[in-house]
This record gives C-alpha cells, structure tokens and sequence, in this order.
C-alpha cells in the first residue's frame, strides 16, 4: 500500500532554484490569472444564476441576452485562465522533482476546461432555444432542465477543480515555493470540497447552497492568498543547503 508523501524534496541538480525575473514574472502571471479565474467565474455564476432563477425566461430570451452572453463569455475566459496557470506552474514543478504532480495538475485544469465548456453551453443554449420558441404551455416545463444542467455542470467544475487543486497544493508543500501555511490550506481545503461535491453528486448535501457552502469556504482562501503571495512576494528561494527565503 502506497502513501502520499508530503515530506519536502530537495531541488534537482543545481540545489538552486532560477530567482531570477523570469521566475519573479511567471509567478505574478500566476498569481494574476488565479485572481481573474476566481473574478471572471463568480461574476459569470451570478449572471446566469440570475437569469435560471426567474421564470419565463425562454419567453423573454431577449430581455436577457446581453446577461447570458456576457456570462457565457466570463466563464470561457476563466476556463482559459485555469488552464494558463496549469501550464505556467508545470515547468517549475518540474523543476523541483514534482513532474507527475505537475502533469497531473494540467489533466485536470484541462478536465475543468471541458466542464466549464459544458457550463457555458447553458446560457447559449437558452439564448437559442429562445429565439425558436413561442410563449406557451411547452415552454414553461423547460426550463428546469436548464436549472438542472447548470447545477450538474457546477458539481463536475467543483470536482475537477479540487482534485486539481489538491495536486497543486501538495506540490507546492513539497517544494516550499510558498509558505507552508498557505500550501496547508490549500491540501486541506480542496479535499473538503472534493467529499462535499462527491456526496452532493450523489444527492446527499449541496454545495451551492446554505451549509454545504462551507465546503467552498478553505479552498477559496487558499485560492485568495496563494495569489496575493504570488503577486508580492514571488515563489519562495531554495538555497544550496535546502533553507528557503
């Protein structure tokens, strides 16, 4: 039987990790497009969810399009962020000896992508079916599917998220590129939401509303302060001797 080490892992070759502007920069890249992904996706939730909560939607597509396309066009830009950060942390993953961490971490921000591709399909969807339909006794049983849709949709994002996320944070626990209170957060927060979306996939509690909520609350500080860290402070120094600065 095999266990997840957590134990630090001493930088390849040199002993050093590169500090210098490249790093400084890619981390700030980090840092920033973690901050857009969590902006853009909360912002494009709350459009949508605003529209699938009312009634009579269909009927009123127009009322509503600049809304559904606008968080249609949110959420496609933080899935392209999500992945971006995947992309800019594998080479340094890699480069502290957390190459299969860091693969593992692109699969599913890639995975994630998709999900959130299917998420968008929601309001574009309304917004065509819309236009083709006429107000009437067919349209009003509809729109539950679309509720419905997007809370499946949610749960699959929440699941490939904190799966990816429990593999970035064990990375950076091992490599100490961040304070180790930070990476913490993030191992213990995204595996809380990975059993309460698991659970709510199943129909036992949900994650969207009242205390199935808490589940989201530890990994979103750990995606609120890895990014403010990244942004002042840059990845932590890894000196010859395996001291960290």
């Amino acid at each position: 039987m095999t266990t997840l080490d957590l134990s630090p892992t001493p930088v390849a070759a040199t002993g050093r990790a590169p500090t210098g502007g490249a790093d400084r920069t890619r981390a700030a890249m980090v840092g920033l497009l973690f901050l857009v992904a969590t902006v853009t996706f909360g912002t494009a939730d709350a459009l949508i969810v605003g529209v699938l909560d009312g009634t009579g939607y269909l009927a009123a597509t127009s009322a509503h399009r600049g809304v559904l396309a606008g968080g249609a066009l949110l959420a496609l830009m933080s899935g392209i962020a999500v992945v971006a950060i995947a992309v800019l942390m594998y080479p340094v993953l890699r480069r502290h000896e957390q190459r299969s961490l860091g693969l593992a971490y692109v699969t599913f921000r890639v995975a994630e992508l998709a999900a959130i591709l299917v998420y968008l399909a929601v309001p574009l969807v309304v917004l065509q079916l819309g236009d083709r339909l006429v107000d009437g006794p067919t349209v009003g049983p509809l729109e539950p599917l679309f509720s419905a849709q997007h809370g499946a949709a949610m749960l699959v994002i929440y699941l490939m998220s904190s799966t990816g996320g429990t593999m970035l944070a064990v990375a950076l626990l091992r490599s100490r590129l961040v304070p180790r209170a930070v990476s913490v957060l993030g191992v213990v927060g995204y595996p809380v939401l990975l059993v309460g979306s698991a659970l709510a996939a199943f129909g036992v509690g949900d994650v969207s509303r009242g205390p199935g909520l808490l589940a989201l609350v530890p990994g979103g500080l750990f995606e609120l302060l890895l990014p403010l860290w990244l942004l002042v402070r840059g990845f932590r120094t890894t000196t010859p001797s395996g001291e960290t600065s």
